[in-house]
């Protein structure tokens, strides 16, 4: 009991001795909190309002969440008589050790994730492909940008990864082309082919008007003939519905205008040639 007692002991009187500095310094943090809150949320009010965009509005958050702490942490340091030299020197000393026991990668990927932040190769929530795969950006840290699938799988790609690879950005609300390749025979009139298809484009509700759909003759193979249909969306969210749903379509829209879409060529081969 005696150290136990001796310890209280010692805390009350470091308590008493110092009672002005942990109110000031309890009082310091409430007024950060309160300025941090109310900064974070005029910056919100500001991406609300068109002013900023997500990803400039994240960073600021950011910003303001890590200058708030370091600014508590150097006043309340203060308050208790502690030099800030000394405090300066023993973080330097701290993260010289860090930096020199750390990967190199985690700083090259630090370097890659404030060209990231300032190129801005794409923002947050828009659509992208990376790795084969749609993915919708969550997150752009400093080490890591954050990303979740259409399987709601959330990966973290290290940014020095991102500028490595080829990504395709789709944007959030921007109008992108998609296509649908078929392949006919030689017997089908053009027009019948290109008629069919862009009924079928019709159908799907979410292609616009305007720029219009259009098909064209792509590919002139030894045993048929490859058409595109070509359409315009601006709902990127719907992207894998759309193409599907418009596969569907041309898929119904050819069986009712009687339009073969077997590989001529392996159905030449499975034939036979003609009798004579």
């Amino acid at each position: 009991m005696t150290i136990v007692e001796d310890f209280l002991r010692s805390t009350s009187e470091w308590v008493n001795l110092n009672a002005y500095s942990i109110m000031f310094s309890a009082f310091v943090i409430v007024v950060i909190y309160i300025i941090y809150r109310f900064s974070v949320r005029q910056v919100t009010r500001l991406e609300d309002k068109k002013r900023l965009d997500e990803t400039v509005s994240f960073i600021l958050r950011r910003i303001l969440k890590w200058g708030s702490t370091v600014i508590a942490v150097a006043i309340i340091i203060a308050q208790f008589g502690i030099e800030i030299d000394l405090v300066a020197g023993l973080m330097v000393l701290a993260g010289g050790t860090v930096i020199g026991f750390a990967a190199i990668n985690t700083l090259g990927n630090a370097i890659a994730g404030i060209i990231v932040m300032v190129s801005r190769p794409f923002n947050i929530n828009d659509r992208i492909t990376y790795g084969g795969k749609f993915a919708d950006i969550e997150e752009i840290n400093l080490i890591y940008t954050k990303m979740r699938t259409l399987d709601n799988v959330q990966i973290s790609v290290p940014n020095q990864e991102l500028l490595k690879t080829d990504i395709e950005n789709y944007g959030k609300k921007r109008i992108i082309r998609r296509n649908c390749t078929i392949t006919a025979s030689y017997d089908e009139k053009p027009d019948h082919v290109e008629k069919a298809l862009m009924e079928a484009s019709g159908k799907v509700k979410w292609v616009l008007e305007e720029p219009a759909s259009y098909v064209w003759v792509s590919t002139l193979g030894k045993f048929g003939v490859d058409y595109t249909l070509y359409v315009f969306i601006d709902e990127i969210e719907r992207i894998n519905e759309i193409d599907a749903n418009l596969n569907l379509q041309v898929l119904e829209t050819c069986s009712q205008y009687s339009i073969d879409l077997r590989t001529p060529s392996l159905y030449q081969t499975v034939s036979g040639p003609p009798t004579m």
